[in-house]
């Protein structure tokens, strides 16, 4: 088998076998969709949708000093996360360019699940392994030790309550608990990546297909429906959420990106990054960098990554991602714009659709929240 093969997640058969759409996402046969795509999308926003995201890249960190060996390496305070919860953070090089976004989990005192975006997990894994030098930490590559499965949607508490006794209504947004799924151990984590309620299941892979199909027939009656990697790209548009690669690169630090607030100087000792984010963060209050703003159509055509953002003749920002919004019915796309064109209802602002400027609407994002 080449290195150049694509790797299968515990649930490659079972894709196949419900006829889904696969494609190659970073080295990962992944599926696209199962059939609609539109109505994936729909059923998480109204019902619920079941994802595999075993492509993601779990790595542990372990051992008296893992708390300050995640201090220094991330640009977080993650030695003030409580066991049992998760944060939001980053990866940063010296220069401040952000390597990746990942979730960070505390599972007890002296042990933590770093979750990093599958085309950046081996980048995230030498990082933190050349970072712990000196650390009374163990950094260990668990990629193939879990399979994850999320379920999001409103729906979602209700089924996963009739296949689990653990404390779900205790259980906050960004945190999880160890507890029994379906008879399959499981880490229960109130994360997601769609703007909807939801939870991922870390499990053994051995376990992936005995879950899957256990949520397969609790949720039916609720609608539940298998959705793929393009569904969650429209519902995370939608939602606000950056994307690695699209919206986030080296190119830009966490104030380029208006993701300063993850970058916590207050916490004690130095992290990597911390002199180069300190100018970025006194030049963004300056000078403000461009701005990550959400663009909706006044017509029908899709921009897409890379379009060129236009006002007063002149090209003033560049998109970051773009889709038709199932939820707006109108094409939507986020993009970094100068300052002076930043503010929602900016006149005078369209996309460069191959040579026609197309005229879009300037909105603060999210373009979707959900009741709560």
């Amino acid at each position: 088998m080449s290195s150049n093969a694509p790797r299968h997640t515990a649930l490659d058969a079972l894709h196949r076998s419900l006829g889904a759409t696969m494609t190659d996402f970073a080295g990962w046969d992944m599926p696209l969709r199962y059939g609609s795509e539109r109505d994936e999308h729909l059923a998480v926003r109204s019902k619920a949708g079941l994802f595999d995201l075993s492509h993601m890249g779990e790595i542990t960190v372990t051992g008296p000093g893992a708390a300050a060996l995640l201090n220094y390496a991330l640009v977080g305070n993650i030695a003030s996360v409580g066991v049992g919860r998760a944060r939001y953070t980053m990866i940063c090089r010296a220069d401040g360019g952000i390597l990746d976004d990942l979730i960070v989990y505390r599972l007890q005192e002296q042990t933590y699940l770093v979750v990093a975006n599958a085309s950046n997990a081996q980048i995230v894994l030498d990082a933190l392994t050349e970072r712990a030098d000196g650390f009374d930490a163990v950094v260990r590559d668990d990629r193939d030790a879990y399979a994850l499965i999320a379920v999001q949607g409103p729906e979602s508490p209700g089924i996963l309550k009739s296949l689990t006794d653990a404390d779900l209504d205790g259980l906050k947004y960004y945190a999880g608990l160890p507890g029994t799924v379906a008879g399959v151990p499981a880490l229960i984590a109130r994360t997601g990546y769609t703007g909807e309620d939801g939870f991922e299941l870390f499990v053994d892979p051995a376990d992936a297909e005995k879950l899957w199909q256990a949520l397969t027939e609790a949720g039916a009656p609720a609608g539940l429906v298998p959705c793929g990697l393009s569904c969650r790209d429209t519902l995370r548009l939608e939602a606000g959420m950056p994307l690695y690669g699209h919206e986030l690169s080296t190119s830009l630090t966490p104030f380029d990106a208006g993701l300063g607030r993850v970058v916590k100087f207050e916490k004690e000792g130095d992290f990597v990054g911390r002199e180069a984010l300190t100018e970025a963060a006194a030049l963004a209050e300056k000078n403000p960098p461009r701005v990550l703003v959400g663009l909706i159509a006044e017509g029908r055509r899709v921009p897409r990554a890379g379009y060129p953002v236009v006002g007063g003749g002149e090209v003033i920002g560049e998109v970051t991602s773009g889709a038709p919004s199932p939820t707006l019915g109108r094409p939507i796309a986020m993009a970094y714009v100068d300052a002076a064109h930043a503010a929602p209802g900016t006149a005078g602002v369209g996309v460069d659709i191959r040579g026609s400027h197309e005229p879009y609407e300037v909105v603060a994002l999210p373009f979707y929240r959900r009741q709560k």
